[in-house]
């Protein structure tokens, strides 16, 4: 590669991760904000409760069916991967824990970051865009209204709530799709399943899954919201919006589990329960 080339390159690296940072950085501090807001609001009882629901019933109507079909293929892979290796080994008993740990570890809460990510980012980014564009969230400043806790309050709120409750939903389908596949193929009785699933599995894996959905919707929402309220340029701003929301929002959620993962790993080794 030519001098001139690589110095190009280096410059056009260096600003855009130096922009993706800044994106990232705007967004945590908008959802910090979003967060004294709304525990400023509950506090004072002003909380906007229907609005909230109405974005919790519409991201569960987005994301709850697509989250099934990805869950049972999800617990199937698993069982089936983990089933030929384990049978290798002579040790049939172990595909429970593996397939358990798997699912509820790392399975459900990545799953649950990319559906949210992607539909739940996309349709917050799409409505917060096309407020902007038309000069609805301009308004709201004209007027002495807040956009921080008018708009996005609520949708953090009700991302709080959509998130651990599809996490759960994702590890019960992927464990159940999971047995159904070492019974009915992998000739693993059901006793010996749930007895290696319930040796290695503790609730604190449980709790480390739904931590990890939570800071995942977290980033989702905030990461969606900054880049509607920024959209710019017209429907053109509004597409590149949703497409910078879905992109970051998953990408974040993929670093901070590799993160998240090391740490959990170095302090909370998996053990017999």
């Amino acid at each position: 590669m030519p001098a001139g080339a690589g110095q190009v390159f280096r410059r056009n690296f260096a600003e855009t991760v130096g922009a993706s940072v800044a994106t990232l950085g705007r967004a945590l501090s908008m959802g910090a904000a979003a967060i004294y807001l709304g525990t400023n609001d509950a506090l004072r009882g002003r909380f906007q409760v229907n609005e909230t629901l109405t974005q919790a019933w519409f991201l569960i109507r987005v994301t709850a069916i697509p989250s099934i079909l990805m869950a049972i293929p999800f617990g199937v892979i698993v069982s089936a991967q983990v089933g030929n290796i384990v049978s290798e080994l002579g040790a049939d008993s172990m595909i429970g824990a593996a397939g358990g740990l798997g699912v509820i570890k790392q399975g459900a809460p990545m799953a649950t970051a990319m559906l949210l990510g992607g539909a739940g980012a996309a349709a917050i980014a799409a409505d917060l865009g096309a407020r902007t564009i038309r000069e609805e969230v301009d308004a709201l400043r004209v007027m002495g209204v807040d956009p921080v806790q008018r708009l996005v309050v609520p949708r953090i709120a009700a991302m709080m709530l959509v998130a651990p409750l599809l996490n759960v939903l994702i590890i019960f389908i992927g464990i159940s799709s999971g047995f159904v596949v070492a019974v009915a193929a992998l000739d693993v009785t059901p006793g010996s399943y749930w007895q290696s699933f319930g040796a290695f599995t503790t609730p604190i894996d449980v709790w480390v899954s739904l931590v990890k959905a939570l800071l995942f919707g977290f980033l989702v929402v905030v990461i969606a919201c900054q880049r509607g309220l920024e959209a710019k340029g017209g429907p053109r701003g509004v597409a590149d919006g949703v497409n910078a929301a879905v992109v970051m929002s998953i990408a974040a959620a993929v670093v901070l589990n590799t993160v998240i993962t090391q740490v959990v790993t170095m302090f909370l080794p998996v053990r017999m329960a």
